[in-house]
C-alpha cells in the first residue's frame, strides 16, 4: 500500500524533473512546495549517496530536504543528527469512492478542465499560486478542478487526478468567510462522483497534522488514516 500511496501522490501532484543521486530521487519543485521538491530514498543507501542527494539538489537552487516516509527510520535518524529538523508532518487518508458519494445541493460545485479563470483567480489569493497551477497542467492523468460556489458566488476550489484507479484531491482551497457551511463536503462529494465516472474505485488526499479543522472533517466524512510522512529540512545557516 505504501508504494501505490506515493506512486500516486508523484503521479498526480507532479515535479518538474526527476533524476537520481546515489540512490535517491531527486525532484525539482520550481518553487511549487516540498511535495515536488525533496528527495526520496529509492534504493538502499550508504553515507556517500546521501552527500550525493544533497549536492544535487543545491545544484537546482533548492535548500536539500528529504521526504521521511515509512520505513525510513535509518535515513530520519542520519538527517537529524546532521542538523536536519522536521517540517510538516503530514496525514494520509484514503476512503473507497462508494464511501464518499453524497448529495450535491444544485449550483453548489462542479467537476470541469481546464480551469474557468475565477477558479484560478481563488486558487491564487488564497495561496495556491502560478507555480502550484502549473504542477496541475503538468499531471498527465485524468483530472479535473472542482469549483465550489456559496451564497451565489464562488467560494471555493479543488484539484483532483486519477492513478491507477485512485483519486487524488489537491489544493483545496475555501474563502475563509465560508468555511464550516458544508461547502468543502459538497465538492468532495462532487470529487467522488466525477473520480467514479472517470474509473477510479478510491480516494486519497494529504494533509499536514496541523490543520486540525481539515482533519476533523475528512474524519468525519469517513476517510481513513492509512500513514504518516515528514520531512527533514536542512537547518536555516
Amino acid at each position: 500500500m505504501t508504494e501505490q500511496v506515493f506512486a500516486v501522490i508523484d503521479a498526480t501532484w507532479p515535479p518538474a524533473a526527476r533524476s537520481e543521486a546515489g540512490g535517491f530521487v531527486i525532484r525539482e519543485g520550481k518553487g511549487g512546495g516540498s511535495r515536488v521538491s525533496a528527495a526520496s530514498r529509492g534504493a538502499p543507501w550508504e553515507a556517500c549517496d546521501l552527500e550525493a542527494a544533497i549536492v544535487a539538489q543545491r545544484a537546482l537552487g533548492q535548500s536539500p530536504k528529504f521526504q521521511i516516509r515509512p520505513g525510513d527510520a535509518a535515513l530520519d535518524t542520519t538527517l537529524e543528527a546532521r542538523g536536519f529538523v522536521v517540517t510538516d508532518p503530514t496525514v494520509i487518508y484514503d476512503a473507497p469512492i462508494d464511501a464518499l458519494q453524497g448529495e450535491v445541493p444544485p449550483v453548489t460545485a462542479f467537476a470541469h478542465w481546464p480551469p474557468l479563470q475565477i477558479a484560478r483567480d481563488l486558487w491564487t489569493d488564497l495561496g495556491i499560486g502560478p507555480a502550484r497551477q502549473a504542477i496541475m497542467e503538468r499531471a498527465n492523468a485524468p483530472k479535473c478542478c472542482i469549483l465550489g460556489r456559496k451564497t451565489d458566488r464562488a467560494a471555493g476550489t479543488m484539484f483532483v487526478a486519477i492513478h491507477d484507479a485512485v483519486a487524488m484531491i489537491h489544493a483545496l482551497a475555501i474563502l475563509p468567510e465560508m468555511r464550516r457551511m458544508g461547502l468543502a463536503r459538497a465538492m468532495i462529494h462532487e470529487a467522488a462522483r466525477w473520480a467514479a465516472e472517470n474509473g477510479a474505485h478510491r480516494m486519497m488526499l494529504v494533509v499536514t497534522e496541523a490543520n486540525a479543522e481539515a482533519n476533523a472533517l475528512y474524519r468525519v466524512l469517513g476517510l481513513e488514516m492509512i500513514g504518516r510522512y515528514h520531512y527533514r529540512s536542512e537547518a536555516a545557516k
